[in-house]
């Protein structure tokens, strides 16, 4: 009987062992993925950075554009154009 016991206790060590292995198998994918999805996070921030980078270039040009627009503006008003 102590035998019995002996080889049920052995056998439930064996399986939960083998659980623990795949557990720890699919952790080993999950980080895994986990790092990847990071990767990609990052090369997204990067590109909305560059993306701010260059709408903040734009602004200024249409802020110049619109500084020569009111200077023409003010020189028609002055020679009197309609």
């Amino acid at each position: 009987m102590a035998d019995d016991l002996k080889e049920f206790v052995h056998e439930r060590f064996r399986r939960t062992d083998a659980k623990l292995e795949q557990v720890v198998e699919m952790l080993g994918g999950l980080a895994q993925r986990l790092g990847s999805i990071e990767s990609r996070m990052t090369t997204i921030e990067g590109a909305i950075v560059h993306v701010h980078e260059r709408m903040d270039g734009l602004q200024k040009q249409v802020d110049r554009i619109e500084g020569r627009l009111d200077r023409i503006e003010c020189r028609l008003d002055l020679v009197g154009a309609p």
